[in-house]
């Protein structure tokens, strides 16, 4: 996984770090390190109308992650979905899929609409209408990209955890990675209208209301997920 860009060179350490140590986190960020990597491709290839602020996005994005996961392993006050999807990969019960979708659920449905949010919000009422749809527009391409990783993602890291997903390939055809995509896709539509609501909040204790649900929202569809 050698790379030159810096997000993506972190990343690869810890995912090195973690398969030897068989940590479970290494799940997540493996399928994370490949939907990053061709993000950046689709940048190089200018697939989006504003390249250099999808670019600042997805690091502040990734921000998020690095930061929750300083915060857990020093032991230091943990946002509470993080807290969840990283103490899961404790139990060897959930599967290495489950263990996927808890780190997509708390990354995407939690921390995606607040670093919207974040970017947002200093520029949104100086954009035009263009300017806006075009802000979704490039939200909305990742969804592509993400697309075009599901299968990357079961061919390099779920299937050499779980060789019987090879048969079920085999047997069903891609359902299931149809099935990821179309859910994430979904959860990325659901978080851009939350990160449009957010954006109409004026003050700070309102906003933390709006957080606290989103919160108690995305634990329980970690419940969900941990039950299937």
């Amino acid at each position: 996984m050698a790379t030159t860009d810096p997000v993506l060179s972190k990343m690869d350490q810890y995912v090195a770090k973690w398969k030897s140590a068989q940590d479970s986190r290494y799940v997540f960020l493996s399928c994370y390190y490949l939907m990053s990597s061709n993000m950046i491709l689709a940048l190089e290839n200018n697939e989006f109308h504003d390249e250099i602020w999808v670019k600042k996005l997805l690091n502040h994005f990734a921000d998020y992650y690095f930061n929750s996961l300083t915060c857990y392993d020093c032991g230091d006050l943990t946002p509470k979905v993080w807290e969840y999807a990283h103490t899961a990969t404790l139990d060897k019960d959930l599967s290495e899929i489950q263990l996927l979708i808890l780190g997509v659920n708390a990354h995407i449905n939690y921390d995606l609409v607040f670093a919207l949010f974040d970017m947002l919000k200093p520029e949104w009422d100086a954009l035009s209408d263009l300017q806006k749809k075009q802000r979704y527009q490039d939200h909305c391409h990742v969804n592509n990209v993400i697309a075009k990783t599901i299968d990357r993602v079961q061919d390099e890291v779920l299937e050499p955890l779980n060789p019987n997903l090879d048969w079920i390939d085999r047997l069903f055809g891609r359902v299931d990675e149809y099935l990821i995509s179309r859910l994430i896709t979904n959860w990325r539509e659901m978080v851009w209208e939350n990160a449009q609501q957010i954006l109409t909040i004026e003050t700070t204790e309102s906003r933390e209301v709006f957080r606290l649900k989103l919160e108690r929202d995305v634990l329980h569809r970690g419940d969900v997920i941990s039950m299937l």
